[in-house]
């Protein structure tokens, strides 16, 4: 399996691994408030949504962008909640809990897997308009 291959699948498990775990603590979040509830069905949907999309049609399209922006997002949201809070979502800071920790290690392996699918794919574009070598006759 080629490296792609890997990353793709690491993506994929990442992406299908939060999911369920954000997906498990809706009714939780609804408990806290509408906007948080809210935010943890986003970001299931999206998840699944993504994990669906590179299972379905690998490496295609704006996939592994959106698995990067919506890791980043998930990495950055959680520093904010359990630090300052994040307006709207949680207002106030969360403690830290083992189970968010454990997910945010998924979510960074997820990151890196995505970066490097998206780099690929970026690479494999510009890879297909390089000029030929020789001149034009």
């Amino acid at each position: 399996m080629s490296s792609t291959g890997v990353s793709r699948n690491i993506v994929i498990l990442a992406c299908a691994i939060s999911a369920g775990i954000h997906g498990a603590l809706v009714p939780e979040h609804f408990d806290e408030g509408a906007w948080p509830g809210l935010g943890f069905v986003a970001a299931t949907v999206l998840l699944a949504a993504l994990a669906l999309t590179l299972t379905v049609r690998p490496t295609t399209g704006l996939a592994p962008a959106a698995a990067t922006a919506v890791f980043a997002g998930l990495l950055v949201s959680y520093a904010l909640a359990t630090t300052t809070g994040f307006p709207l979502l949680h207002p106030d800071p969360e403690p830290v809990e083992d189970l968010a920790l454990f997910t945010k290690a998924i979510e960074v392996v997820g990151l890196l897997a995505a970066l490097q699918l998206f780099a690929g794919g970026r690479r494999a574009v510009v890879a297909t308009f390089r000029q030929p070598k020789g001149t034009w006759t």
